[in-house]
C-alpha cells in the first residue's frame, strides 16, 4: 500500500480505538462502583484518558502534506506505541478484576479481554507489526490466568485460549497476506515489479502538497526507450518483455532507495527524486543523474543470445510550487521527452519556459491550421525551373500559409503539423486541385511548360483514396497532353514503406501520364537498389549540397556522384537552391539538366510567374535574334 495512504488508514483507527476504550470503560466504572471496588477502575480510566488524549494529539498531528518522509516514520512509530499502550491497558483492567469472583466481575474481565483480542485482530490486520505484538499482550494474560486456576477445567480453558490465540494469529496473518497481495497487484506493474501509473500519480499528488508546504523541490524523469517497437516487431514480444525487465532492473539498481520508480506502460518509465532545499541544486543534480542513467541504459543487452543496443529519450522536470496538480508536471516532463525525440533521440531535455512557449505556439498553430483552408489563408507559389540555357521550362508548386495572428508561417513548421494531425490529406488535395487548375489556365493562355512539379506527402501518397482523387482531378482539369507535364515529387522517406506498394501506386499514375521525381536525394534512405526498382524519372539534388559547393570539396564530389548515377539510370536531374553563377556553372558543367533557386527567381505568385515567363521568353527571343 502507498505508505502515506497506509498511515492515513491507521490514523482513522485512532478515534475508533479511543471510542471503543472510553465508552466500555465507563461501564466498568459503573459495575465496579455497584460492587464497591471502583477505585482500581477509576485509576485505570484516568490512565485511559491520558492515553486517549495522546492518541487525539497524534490524530491532529498527522498532516501528510506538511510532513517529510522522516516525519511520517516518526509519527508512525509513536502511533505503534499508542496502540501497544491502549491494548496493554485492557490487559491491566483484566488483571485488576480477574480475581473478583464474588462480584462476578471476573466474567466481565474475561469477556472484555477476549473482545479486545478480536477487535485487535480485526482492526490491525493491515500491519503485522501491530496485530502480532498486541495479540501477545492480550492473549498471554488469559492463558496464564486459566492455567493458575488449579482445576482441570482451568487447564482446558488455558489450552482453548492457546488455540484461540493461534486461530486469531492465523486469521490475521492470512488476511494480512491477502491484503498485501491485493495492494501489491493494485500498485505494481505485473511485468517489471515496479510501481504502476496509479501508484505514481497518487504519490505525485502527495509529494506536490508536501513540497508546496515545505518550500522544497524535487524532480521527475520521464524515460522512453528509442525504437523499442522494432525489437517487438523483429524479435517478438517475449524478447521485448525481457528487455523491459532488464531495463527496469538497471534503473532500480542505479537509483537505489532514494528514488521512486514506476513503469507507466509500454516502454515508458518514471523516476521521482528525494527532496532538495534549493531549485538550482535540484536542477543540477537532475541533469547529472539523467546523464549517468542514460549511459547505464545504453550499455549492451544480452537477451537469449541476442546482443541488443538501446538508447532512451529522457524528459526532466522540476517539482516545486508552480502547480498543485500531478498531471501538470507529468505533461511538462512528457513535452521535454518528446522534444528529446524530436532532436534525434538518445538525449536529455530539461523542461523550461522557452520550451513551454514553443509547445504552446505549435498547439496554437495546429488549432489555427484546422481553419486555414476555410479562411482562405493557404496560397500557392511557383518556383521557376530553368534549363542550362537559362530558359524557363517548368516550375515547382510550393505552399504558403499567412495567418492573421502569426503572419507568414514557414512550410517547415506547418507541414509537419499537418502530417502529424492528418490535415495533410485535405491540404494536399487542395494543393493538387489548385495546381491542376493553374496548369489548365496557363496552358489555355499559351504558357508552355515542359513540366509542372507538385510535392506529395508520404501520408498523402498512402491514403486509401489518393489514386481516386488524382484520377478524378486529372479527368476534370487536365488533357492527355497536360497530364504528361505533371511531376509528383516524393521524398526519400517514402522508401521506408512497402516498396511493392509504392511501385504499384506509381505505375498506376504513370499509366495516366504522370511522372515522378525523387526529392532531396542523398539525404535519407536512397540506395542503388531503390533507384533501379522505382519507376522515377527525375532526381532532385538537395540544396544542402548545392549551397556548400564553394566550401567543401566533399559536397562537390557528392554532387558529381549523384549526377553520374542519374546518367547511369537515365534520369533527369534538377538542382535546388542555386544562388550564384559559380554554382550554376559547376552544376551545368557536370551535366545537370534543370536548375531552381534565388539565382533565377524566388517562388512567385500566380500573376508574377506569368510575368516572369513572358519576360524570360522575350529575353530569349532577343538573345536569339542577336545571335542571328
Amino acid at each position: 500500500m502507498n505508505r502515506q495512504n497506509f498511515y492515513t488508514f491507521l490514523q482513522k483507527h485512532i478515534l475508533l480505538m479511543i471510542g471503543l476504550s472510553l465508552l466500555p470503560g465507563l461501564a466498568y466504572i459503573g459495575l465496579a462502583w455497584l460492587n464497591g471496588i471502583a477505585m482500581p477502575a477509576l485509576v485505570w480510566y484516568g490512565l485511559m484518558l491520558l492515553v486517549s488524549w495522546w492518541g487525539w494529539s497524534l490524530y491532529k498531528e498527522y498532516r501528510p502534506e506538511q510532513m517529510s518522509s522522516g516525519d511520517l516514520k516518526n509519527w508512525y512509530l509513536k502511533l505503534m506505541v499508542f496502540f501497544y499502550i491502549i491494548f496493554a491497558l485492557w490487559s491491566l483492567i483484566f488483571v485488576l478484576y480477574a480475581n473478583e469472583v464474588e462480584s462476578r466481575l471476573h466474567y466481565i474481565a474475561i469477556f472484555t479481554q477476549l473482545g479486545a483480542a478480536v477487535v485487535a485482530s480485526t482492526l490491525l490486520i493491515s500491519d503485522k507489526r501491530l496485530f502480532f505484538p498486541v495479540l501477545v499482550i492480550l492473549m498471554l494474560p488469559l492463558v496464564i490466568y486459566f492455567s493458575l486456576i488449579g482445576e482441570w477445567y482451568g487447564y482446558v480453558l488455558s489450552i482453548f485460549s492457546l488455540i484461540l490465540w493461534g486461530v486469531l494469529l492465523y486469521a490475521s496473518d492470512k488476511s494480512y497476506q491477502m491484503l498485501q497481495k491485493n495492494y501489491y497487484q493494485a500498485q505494481h506493474d505485473a511485468l517489471t515489479g515496479l510501481f504502476n501509473r496509479r501508484y505514481f500519480v497518487d504519490y505525485m499528488d502527495h509529494l506536490i502538497k508536501r513540497v508546496q508546504y515545505s518550500q522544497k523541490f524535487a524532480y521527475i524523469l520521464l524515460i522512453d526507450l528509442d525504437h523499442f517497437k522494432t525489437i517487438n516487431d523483429t524479435l517478438g514480444h517475449e524478447i521485448g518483455d525481457k528487455v523491459l525487465i532488464e531495463v527496469a532492473r538497471r534503473i532500480k539498481d542505479f537509483c537505489g532507495k532514494d528514488h521512486l520508480i514506476s513503469r507507466l506502460g509500454g516502454d515508458e518509465f518514471t523516476i521521482i527524486s528525494e527532496e532538495f532545499e534549493y531549485m538550482e541544486h535540484c536542477r543540477e543534480i537532475s541533469h547529472t543523474f539523467a546523464k549517468k542513467l542514460l549511459q547505464r541504459l545504453k550499455e549492451p543487452y544480452l537477451i537469449e543470445r541476442h546482443h541488443l543496443y538501446l538508447s532512451a529519450s529522457i524528459g526532466v522536470n522540476g517539482i516545486g510550487h508552480k502547480s498543485s496538480e500531478a498531471r501538470h508536471f507529468i505533461k511538462e516532463a512528457d513535452i521535454a521527452m518528446y522534444e528529446a525525440k524530436a532532436q534525434g533521440r538518445d538525449g536529455i531535455i530539461v523542461f523550461n519556459e522557452a520550451l513551454a512557449k514553443r509547445v504552446e505556439y505549435h498547439l496554437e498553430l495546429e488549432r489555427r491550421l484546422y481553419f486555414a483552408l476555410e479562411h482562405n489563408e493557404i496560397d500557392l507559389r511557383y518556383q521557376p525551373q530553368m534549363n542550362s540555357s537559362k530558359e524557363l521550362v517548368g516550375c515547382e508548386v510550393l505552399v504558403r500559409w499567412r495567418n492573421d495572428k502569426f503572419g507568414f508561417v514557414p512550410p517547415a513548421e506547418f507541414i509537419g503539423i499537418a502530417e502529424k494531425t492528418g490535415l495533410i490529406i485535405e491540404l494536399g488535395h487542395y494543393i493538387m486541385e489548385e495546381s491542376f487548375k493553374t496548369l489548365q489556365t496557363w496552358d489555355a493562355q499559351g504558357i508552355e511548360l515542359e513540366q509542372f512539379s507538385i510535392n506529395l506527402s508520404v501520408r498523402q501518397f498512402f491514403n486509401s483514396d489518393f489514386l481516386n482523387q488524382v484520377e478524378a482531378l486529372a479527368e476534370k482539369y487536365l488533357s492527355d497532353r497536360t497530364r504528361k507535364k505533371v511531376v509528383f515529387e516524393v521524398t526519400e522517406t517514402i522508401l521506408i514503406e512497402d516498396m511493392y506498394k509504392i511501385i504499384a501506386i506509381m505505375n498506376k499514375l504513370r499509366r495516366i501520364g504522370i511522372s515522378f521525381s525523387l526529392d532531396d536525394f542523398g539525404t535519407g534512405y536512397s540506395s542503388l537498389s531503390s533507384l533501379r526498382q522505382m519507376p522515377i524519372d527525375e532526381l532532385k539534388v538537395d540544396r544542402t549540397f548545392v549551397s556548400h559547393i564553394n566550401k567543401y570539396e566533399s559536397d562537390k564530389l557528392m554532387i558529381t556522384t549523384i549526377l553520374a548515377m542519374a546518367k547511369i539510370f537515365n534520369l533527369k536531374t534538377v538542382a535546388e537552391g542555386v544562388e550564384n553563377e559559380e554554382q550554376f556553372e559547376f552544376l551545368k558543367s557536370n551535366g545537370c539538366n534543370l536548375f531552381q533557386g534565388f539565382y533565377f527567381s524566388k517562388a512567385l505568385e500566380h500573376r508574377a510567374f506569368e510575368t516572369f515567363y513572358l519576360n524570360n521568353r522575350e529575353q530569349r527571343q532577343i538573345e536569339m535574334n542577336e545571335e542571328e
